[in-house]
């Protein structure tokens, strides 16, 4: 349902709030997906990623490394997610309520669910009680991965930065992280109060159901994917899928377009969500006149 704001939120909120394991099975070849978009003087590399891993995760390949160790620059959704600085006043200004407590907003029922899951993620019952549903949605759907044994911080972006920062590469945002947190946080009350409930249902659900999208991602399944990220969230919540989806996919490509009519070779890290659809990233560069092809 949410899980795709919850994607987004968990890395926004990494090192305050912030799925996923790697655990497959498939070919020994298999590995994530990559694309690449081209002009005569230009090599763009596209890249789904996976935003919280297990520390031991095996990810990376030859062909990952070589495009991005032949890149000039790392782009990412935004620059400073991780960051507690920048994302701390952030989180004060847009996740907080005290003035209306969270129970009012959802129920009691649905607030004694979330109580309990907080008490068990060591969340006491009166903070909870101050955050804004799309605040306490994201809290608590970590609780659970990080109990099984995932780390934000070995998450592929973080990989990422620490290797473009060690080779001096410059690193870029599409978004600015309030951009990103105001995505949650500009939410219809009813809307956000529903991300929560759902929010809630999926947490019940377990693990299993993350280890099985990190499945999908690592073996570069993408039509597993579409079904993960967007087919749902596109049936049930077609407002929320054209606000966190399509119109933000559409404003990538117009950026990689501008990107490409420069010269050189990029890494560009997103979301695996916004590689995958028919509204995809490269769905909406083909709109305008851009070829993008996977790397077998």
């Amino acid at each position: 349902m949410f899980r795709e704001l919850n994607r987004h939120a968990r890395r926004l909120c990494t090192g305050l709030i912030s799925a996923i394991a790697l655990t497959v099975a498939g070919p020994v070849l298999a590995e994530p997906a990559l694309w690449a978009i081209k002009d005569k003087d230009s090599t763009i590399y596209l890249f789904g990623t996976i935003h919280i891993l297990k520390p031991d995760t095996q990810w990376r390949s030859a062909k990952i490394d070589q495009a991005f160790k032949s890149s000039a620059d790392l782009t990412l959704e935004i620059v400073g997610g991780d960051d507690p600085a920048v994302m701390q006043p952030l989180v004060l200004k847009y996740g907080l309520d005290p003035a209306k407590p969270l129970s009012s907003k959802i129920g009691p029922e649905a607030f004694k669910h979330a109580a309990e899951l907080a008490q068990g993620g060591g969340v006491p019952p009166q903070a909870l009680e101050s955050m804004r549903p799309w605040l306490a949605a994201v809290s608590l759907s970590m609780a659970p991965v990080i109990k099984a044994g995932y780390d934000p911080r070995s998450g592929v972006e973080q990989v990422l930065v620490k290797a473009a920062t060690e080779t001096g590469k410059a690193k870029n945002g599409l978004e600015t992280p309030e951009q990103q947190i105001r995505f949650f946080a500009d939410l219809p009350p009813e809307t956000e109060a529903d991300f929560l409930r759902s929010t809630l249902d999926d947490v019940d659900e377990g693990v299993a159901k993350i280890d099985k999208m990190v499945a999908a991602w690592a073996a570069g399944d993408v039509t597993e994917l579409e079904k993960q990220f967007v087919s749902e969230m596109k049936g049930e919540y077609p407002e929320l899928y054209e606000l966190l989806l399509v119109k933000r996919n559409e404003d990538w490509a117009n950026q990689l377009k501008t990107k490409l009519a420069g010269s050189g070779v990029s890494f560009v890290a997103v979301g695996s969500g916004h590689l995958v659809g028919p509204d995809s990233v490269q769905a909406q560069l083909a709109k305008l006149g851009i070829k993008a092809e996977r790397i077998e």
